[in-house]
């Protein structure tokens, strides 16, 4: 390599532009965490990567979806689903919901082939909201008026500076009522359940690990250990993991690192201040 093939390759590594595969000892079960909320193009669409090397990569046999998560955007939390169930007819995707495995989350946990949550676990809430503020009275209050020009009956739909026509309230309904209908066919289908009954357990509320397995929503009490068990036995390999994500370009890295020391540096004059004024 010249120069100058060099200097890109550097340039690209800090970047993180470097394309370089996920890297896991060969015949792992691969342990894919999701934790947090699904929330976030950039995070998701990191979910979603990390998904597709795995399912590329030969080294992995099996992979274990790590749960624990309250769930999030509902499109995000679809695309999400749509990748782990690439991944899942490719090899075996087992999830393990340890902590919370809600909305968003179980709806990602269906794209595997068996669902292994603890006892304990939050499990569930199978349904869709929408909402935002609504703040007209508050801006008159403060003498603020908005000026508002827009092409399109609907143009304007969750704009929080008025109150939402009927058309527009209608309109949401309509997209939330979509939504919903394809979270329970989604349920239904991986759980081999009616979706009459599904529409039943629909109702936005949580039950826990063990309540979740008697109705049908999970496959199994147990912990991650065993989970990673259930997907060595699916691919054929030895129950041996490794915990995996795409590695981290060196600058979100030093800004990241940068960012915690300000806010710690931050809080630490606050408090300073605080203290000399009580």
């Amino acid at each position: 390599m010249n120069d100058d093939g060099r200097r890109s390759s550097l340039i690209d590594r800090i970047l993180g532009f470097s394309g370089r595969g996920i890297s896991v000892p060969r015949g792992r079960v691969a342990v894919m965490r999701l934790h947090g909320p699904i929330i976030g193009a950039g995070r998701t669409a990191d979910w979603i990567e990390l998904a597709r090397r795995l399912r590329e990569s030969r080294r992995v046999p099996a992979v274990v979806l790590d749960i624990d998560s309250p769930g999030g955007s509902a499109s995000g939390s679809d695309d999400l689903f749509l990748g782990l169930e690439r991944l899942a007819a490719k090899k075996p995707l087992v999830a393990a919901i340890r902590g919370t495995g809600a909305s968003g989350a179980y709806l990602a946990a269906l794209a595997a082939r068996r669902i292994v949550a603890n006892p304990t676990a939050v499990v569930g809430s199978i349904g869709v909201i929408v909402a935002g503020p609504r703040l007209p009275r508050l801006l008159e209050r403060v003498g603020v008026t908005v000026s508002e020009h827009t092409a399109g009956a609907l143009k304007g739909m969750g704009l929080p500076w008025r109150e939402e026509s009927e058309p527009e309230a209608a309109k949401e309904q309509a997209l939330v009522d979509a939504i919903y209908a394809s979270f329970v066919a989604r349920v239904a289908k991986a759980r081999n359940l009616p979706e009459e009954r599904v529409r039943e357990l629909a109702t936005g509320e949580v039950w826990l690990g063990t309540q979740a397995h008697q109705l049908g929503l999970v496959d199994e009490i147990g912990d991650l250990e065993r989970a990673i068990e259930i997907a060595a036995e699916m691919a054929s390999v030895p129950p041996r993991a490794a915990p995996i994500r795409i590695p981290r370009p060196l600058v979100s890295r030093l800004i990241d690192r940068f960012a915690t020391r300000v806010a710690a540096s931050l809080a630490d004059e606050i408090e300073l201040r605080m203290s000399d004024r009580f």
